[in-house]
């Protein structure tokens, strides 16, 4: 057994002093209790009893601790011509000052702060200030439509918001500050104060009695310390994007979270304390969150804060100049990223201008890797380039490479393994576990390892239903796949909105939005049916709303035309069909996987939870005369 695989196995047989281990990494001013409280399954609470704040420990701890002088934040923004480098102890004299500010303006432990902001250190600072004081942040991407900010903010419901006056989109300046006031006026919940970060690029006007200037804050405000919390205690929110409707707002704790991202730093990714790391990111995603801001500073590594893009930025050489210059270790960015990189120079000629020999590893996620970008990267760079896998509400890698405890060999196509804490599994509809090869239903089962989703915010039901019901015991990724025999495993997509076209990707979700949007349509459901030429193609099915009678055929062809309008010919979308309704489940979720399977000529099992049986004959009798059921 190599030593990656002593080390999982102890993760997954005895958990509870593998994190008792991890945790000793973190400063508590109070020991944990108990390393896992699983009393109240699936709502598991890791470290509870333990007391700590995680400002202190990303910030405060190494300015005690002889990292005073240290950079923690190299700012590096080509898009204003801007490098700024922040020691440890600068950075704790803004975050306390700041943090100072925001309780001069009554926010404490348990309040909501929404922070919307470009990639400047300020973000880090909003962040770090709201840990500091016990506040629970909701950061959200800055450019976010007025709309998707406003039902943010509703659901929130913060005291205050934080934002900047814009940032710099490509050559446009994009002005933050209107977006701002037009999510306000939309949404039903009030927001107290809104504090405005004045940038040199943009000026913003203020609204009297409302508005509050960070530079005046600041200069008005003393240094404050930090606030004891309980491990168990909420972080952040962070609300997945995506999702049509209500986002779920996944919730993250502070002791867990602490713990596990620590933790991932030296064994995951091989950085050590003091050595410079960049994820090319955004604060406004997960990664932003882990591996920007939190991680990097829990384990006093020194995290570039990037504001530019791979290209364009000025050049395809954008990423080469900040390694070299910066002397980065390792970088950590999407395979999209990467892909822009190969486009404007497939040659790697701006690679030559640069001395990268600093650079050790590549880590991709995000989506699926291709074979293409990969070799490339590694002909060019000539580093292991490393793929991982996680999500939004793991917080952090499912599946990875662990560089630091046992580099594996790379299978092209894999994540590589489960990581340590994630016990990975594959299963059928049934969450029979399915052999070694098999395609199925990835899931993990319980308990996630710390640093993951403790539940959504404000919607205990809603996080059991949408994670922890399908398959009880687990943890429903909602990605299939399958584990080969070494162990290794491929995310082959998400389980029910995404059908593989001809090598394409296309989510049915979107195609469903589109479909949803014409004038005749109440809902509607398109799913993947196996295609021998293409893989799948997309069926569609709608229902129309009450007092139409138009014929379908007629709708249909307005439909094919409007997703080959909005998505391109490349969705092959050509078959749909008008159905008087479509099977749900009781609470009223579209069977879209059942009708798949009827599609597919599968076997499947009739949901416990569907509302009306009868109706399945009917989906039936629809595709058998579509020609999908063979008679």
């Amino acid at each position: 057994m190599g030593k990656f695989d002593e080390v999982f196995k102890q993760s997954i047989d005895n958990p509870q002093e593998f994190w008792a281990e991890a945790a000793k990494a973190i400063t508590w001013y109070k020991e944990p209790e108990q390393v896992l409280d699983d009393s109240n399954a699936p709502f598991y609470k890791w470290f509870a009893g333990g007391k700590m704040n995680t400002c202190y420990n990303a910030v405060d701890r190494h300015v005690e601790n002889g990292r005073a002088d240290q950079t923690a934040i190299i700012y590096d923004s080509p898009v204003t011509n801007t490098i700024q480098k922040i020691t440890y102890k600068e950075l704790q004299t803004r975050v306390a000052t700041f943090a100072g500010g925001l309780a001069s303006l009554g926010v404490a432990k348990g309040d909501t702060v929404v922070i919307y902001m470009p990639m400047i250190p300020e973000a880090a600072v909003a962040m770090l200030a709201c840990a500091r004081l016990g506040a629970v942040h909701s950061v959200v991407f800055g450019g976010f439509a007025p709309h998707e900010l406003a039902i943010r903010i509703d659901h929130a419901q913060p005291k205050v918001l934080i934002t900047a006056s814009g940032a710099v989109e490509g050559k446009k300046t994009l002005e933050y500050k209107p977006l701002v006031d037009s999510a306000i006026e939309q949404s039903t919940h009030e927001v107290e104060k809104v504090i405005l970060f004045q940038r040199d690029i943009v000026k913003s006007d203020m609204i009297e009695g409302r508005d509050v200037d960070w530079t005046d804050l600041v200069n008005s405000s003393e240094p404050v310390g930090c606030v004891e919390v309980d491990a168990t205690d909420p972080l952040y929110i962070l609300y997945t994007s995506g999702t049509t409707g209500m986002p779920k707002g996944v919730l993250r704790d502070n002791g867990g979270h602490a713990v596990a991202l620590y933790w991932t730093m030296k064994n995951l990714y091989d950085i050590n304390p003091g050595e410079v790391w960049w994820s090319a990111s955004d604060v406004g995603w997960v990664v932003g969150h882990s591996y920007i801001v939190y991680a990097p500073l829990l384990q006093g590594s020194t995290t570039v804060f990037y504001e530019g893009k791979p290209i364009g930025t000025p050049d395809a050489g954008a990423f080469w100049r900040v390694i070299s210059e910066h002397k980065v270790k390792t970088l950590f960015t999407a395979p999209t990223a990467f892909r822009a990189i190969k486009k404007e120079d497939p040659n790697g000629e701006f690679i030559k201008k640069y001395d990268i020999s600093c650079f050790k590893v590549l880590f991709l996620a995000g989506e699926r890797t291709d074979p293409d970008t990969l070799h490339w990267a590694e002909d060019m760079i000539g580093v292991p380039v490393i793929d991982h896998w996680w999500q939004t509400e793991t917080g952090w890698a499912i599946v990875g490479n662990c560089m630091g405890i046992e580099p594996l060999p790379v299978k092209e196509g894999s994540p590589t393994k489960a990581m340590p804490g994630y016990d990975v599994q594959v299963v059928d509809d049934e969450c029979v576990e399915v052999p070694a090869g098999t395609e199925g239903n990835i899931v993990v089962k319980l308990p996630l390892p710390p640093g993951t989703l403790t539940t959504l915010w404000r919607n205990e039901e809603r996080y059991v239903k949408s994670y922890m019901t399908k398959f009880p015991g687990y943890y429903e990724t909602s990605d299939g796949g399958y584990i080969d025999e070494d162990g290794y495993v491929y995310v082959m997509g998400r389980m029910d909105d995404v059908i593989n076209i001809a090598g394409h990707r296309l989510s049915t979700g979107a195609m469903e939005e589109i479909i949803s949007n014409h004038p005749d349509v109440a809902e509607c459901a398109v799913f993947g049916a196996d295609d021998q030429l293409k893989g799948q193609l997309p069926v569609g099915f709608f229902v129309v709303k009450a007092g139409v009678t138009r014929d379908g055929n007629e709708i249909k062809d307005e439909l094919v035309k409007m997703v080959r309008e909005s998505i391109g010919p490349i969705a092959c979308f050509r078959d749909a069909c008008q159905v008087p309704r479509l099977p749900k489940t009781r609470s009223g979720k579209i069977l879209r996987g059942t009708m798949r399977s009827i599609a597919n000529n599968k076997d499947y099992k009739m949901p416990s939870t569907i509302d009306d049986p009868t109706i399945l004959d009917e989906i039936t009798a629809t595709l058998t005369d579509m020609g999908y059921v063979k008679k």
